[in-house]
């Protein structure tokens, strides 16, 4: 029998001189993949950016599948040769919505997956995404992202699963257990409030320790419950230090408390950032040994062998510190099994990749997270009753994928059979159907001949594009961007050629049947033009086969039935906004605005109608289940999503007025009913005490069974008393 994992790095370890020891928890990135490339690489690191990501650059069609395979079992190979322990490297790499190493499949953006409200989904996405991260040879990604997404200004809310920590953690889980069944380490991020009020990326959270515990940490939790392997530190500092040297975070809770037991790796240049922006550390070398010391163990990107050496020769760091971080690297190199098997198949990458039944899932999972939130009428529309269509905004010539984490370096992420919604819009109607593509200048001059009009709104989000304004971008020239983020984020251009808003408003009036299209990484202000368009679809940015999802579900071909994972503001002054907020000692809104959200988180609508009925609630020793039936009441089929949620009173502490404990979607068809139940664990009605103790405490609880967090259809009443949850009476 094999010893452990553990076991097998532990007696490696003994045998391993300090410098072996410190390239263990070094890295290594280098942006030009060219003829002098092995030169200038260090083949003793721990860890590595793969190549593949910057293998397509400067070239007329992208790097194949089996040629980035080759390229990093090359890189692999004589890193091997050079070790004098034939230690095998980790490849690294991003892999958000699709493996980042080159043309992969693309997925939705994670705000968009949020949107199904569908794990299973997610679950099956990340199974394909971590099968072509490994099929290159990649074996650790920095996904999924389960900061929440508070305020919506924030640029990376795209990336995120929306702003509710149970929908966070059940799709940040559920995209762990999906990478990581491919032998790929999932590596959850950013470890941890990684934004301030204002959407501020990366800037100090003022988050108390009982916000923390109640909605920051359980997302993470989570997933580490569903197997993560790696985390992410994040370069925001939280009580009193930096993350990335932050024991309280990377010690006592994810060690002690949680009882993590694989790695930690830092932000890009987050290590730096101890010294140069948080201005705590003297030298790189003294913030390496603080970062080490509190528990984080590969320093990412670039290769940081002299600080850590210094960091050992000068007392900072003993060795037998620096011991407990390559020991941790070790065993999940043994665990991952990179030292059986630590090259891949060029020819199975070659078929795997970017393979029909990764397509078909790309499609599936685009239908599932677009969500229809105004319907005059007006959709679907009828594809034999129309001969002519309008379509407006650049966005209708892109691929709907979004700009970060979505392609390789420097090169666009393309694909023959990914269309854009004008190409899938023309393939789907055919030659009946005249569809004309028109500027902001022709709006007066083809709208009005049009039976219908589409407008696709056009905005750049992500890493390093914070907003202060949540309108839809004007007219504005080229800008680039290079943050923090800039090393794994192409720079982005972003050229926006329209005054969106009074397009949309001219639009409207040349022709009342308009819809308008939001592609999109978080909400946007619609005041100015909203109670002007009779349809608003939310297609967020769905992906490769996004454009297909999207024109059948504006010719009813499909049924949307996402549900929105974010609270949209009416406008910026609103925030930040969310559903599960505490309550107020005096009101909610201001004078200019009675405080409630444009549209509230859980909100979808759907082609067919729903009936809730036959709620029932029965509680005993293993927790609480409501039981209730569904129908589809409409003529076509589709899918509903059953909210539960949960607001206490009478405790020991302020509760939020409602929070999310479960959700099922169920799926009728047309006439017939389903029975359908939710079940909540006695761990849904424990909570924080004011000595922060984590318990059933006593209290009164109401269950909210709805179809959004405004629209609670049924209630329940619940008492918690010396640990025993029963009815009340």
């Amino acid at each position: 029998m094999q010893d452990s994992p553990q076991t097998r790095a532990a007696a490696l370890l003994r045998e391993m001189t300090l410098e072996e020891k410190i390239h263990q928890v070094t890295a290594e990135m280098l942006f030009d993949v060219e003829e002098d490339y092995d030169e200038k690489r260090d083949p003793l690191c721990g860890s590595y950016r793969n190549p593949g990501h910057f293998m397509h650059q400067n070239r007329e069609t992208p790097a194949t599948p089996a040629a980035v395979a080759q390229r990093i079992n090359r890189d692999v190979s004589i890193s091997i040769e050079a070790q004098p322990h034939r230690i095998p490297p980790i490849e690294n790499g991003e892999a958000l919505h699709g493996a980042q190493w080159g043309m992969c499949t693309n997925f939705p953006q994670p705000i968009g997956l949020a949107s199904s409200f569908d794990p299973a989904l997610v679950e099956r996405v990340g199974d394909v995404i971590g099968s072509e991260v490994r099929a290159a040879g990649v074996r650790q990604v920095f996904s999924p992202v389960v900061n929440l997404a508070r305020d919506c200004r924030w640029g990376r809310t795209v990336e995120t699963y929306g702003e509710d920590a149970l929908l966070s953690g059940d799709m940040g889980a559920a995209m762990c257990r999906g990478l990581q069944k491919n032998g790929v380490i999932a590596t959850p991020k950013h470890f941890a409030d990684n934004y301030a009020f204002g959407g501020r990326d990366s800037n100090y959270a003022e988050t108390d320790e009982r916000t923390m515990r109640e909605t920051i940490l359980p997302p993470f939790k989570a997933c580490f419950d569903a197997g993560a392997g790696s985390v992410m530190a994040a370069y925001n500092g939280w009580n009193g230090l930096p993350c990335s040297v932050n024991p309280r975070l990377l010690t006592e809770i994810l060690r002690g408390e949680w009882g993590f037991d694989g790695f930690v790796v830092s932000d890009y240049c987050g290590v730096e950032g101890v010294r140069n922006a948080h201005r705590l550390a003297g030298s790189d070398a003294e913030a390496a040994a603080m970062a080490l010391k509190a528990g984080l163990d590969v320093i990412l990107p670039f290769n940081r062998f002299d600080a850590v050496k210094e960091a050992v020769e000068t007392g900072l760091l003993t060795e037998q510190e620096l011991d407990r971080n390559v020991l941790r690297v070790l065993t999940a190199k043994f665990r991952l099994g990179l030292f059986d098997e630590p090259y891949s198949d060029p020819e199975k990458a070659q078929a795997l990749v970017r393979c029909e039944a990764h397509k078909a899932l790309a499609l599936e999972a685009a239908r599932e997270s677009i969500i229809l939130l105004k319907n005059d009428g007006i959709l679907p529309l009828r594809k034999k009753a129309i001969r002519k269509i309008g379509v407006f905004g650049q966005s209708a010539k892109l691929i709907p994928i979004g700009a970060n984490y979505s392609g390789p370096y420097q090169a666009p992420w393309r694909g023959e059979d990914a269309p854009t919604p004008l190409e899938a819009l023309r393939a789907y109607c055919g030659a009946q159907t005249e569809v004309v593509f028109g500027s902001s200048d022709d709006i007066e001059r083809i709208a009005p001949d049009c039976d219908v009009n589409l407008y696709f709104t056009t905005i750049l989000e992500g890493e390093g594009s914070d907003r202060s304004d949540l309108r839809l971008p004007s007219i504005s020239g080229s800008r680039e961007q290079d943050a923090a983020g800039g090393l794994i984020v192409d720079a982005a251009r972003q050229c926006v050629t329209d005054d969106q808003e009074q397009s949309i408003l001219r639009l409207c009036k040349a022709n009342p049947n308009t819809v308008v299209i939001l592609e999109n990484g978080a909400p946007i202000d619609m005041t100015a033009w909203i109670d002007r368009v009779p349809a608003l679809v939310e297609a967020w940015y769905p992906g490769e086969q996004g454009a297909k999802a999207l024109t059948e579900i504006l010719f009813g071909e499909t049924n949307p039935g996402a549900k929105l994972p974010i609270t949209i503001p009416k406008s910026v002054g609103q925030l930040p906004l969310c559903y599960s907020y505490k309550p107020s000692g005096r009101g909610y809104g201001y004078c200019d605005d009675d405080g409630k959200p444009l549209y509230p988180f859980g909100f979808g609508l759907s082609y067919t109608t729903f009936a809730v009925s036959d709620a029932s609630l029965s509680v005993d020793e293993t927790g609480a289940v409501v039981s209730f039936r569904v129908e589809n009441t409409g003529a076509c089929a589709g899918a509903e999503v059953v909210q539960l949620y949960l607001g206490s009173h009478g405790c020991d502490v302020v509760r939020p007025v409602k929070e999310l404990k479960a959700y099922t979607r169920v799926t009728p068809a047309p006439g017939q009913s389903a029975l359908a139940q939710l079940r909540l664990t006695p761990d849904a009605f424990c909570y924080y005490d004011r000595a922060m103790r984590f318990g059933p405490h006593d209290g009164h609880h109401t269950l909210m069974l709805g179809t959004s967090s405004d629209e609670i259809l049924f209630t329940f009443e619940l008492v918690m008393k010396d640990g025993r949850l029963a009815a009340a009476p």
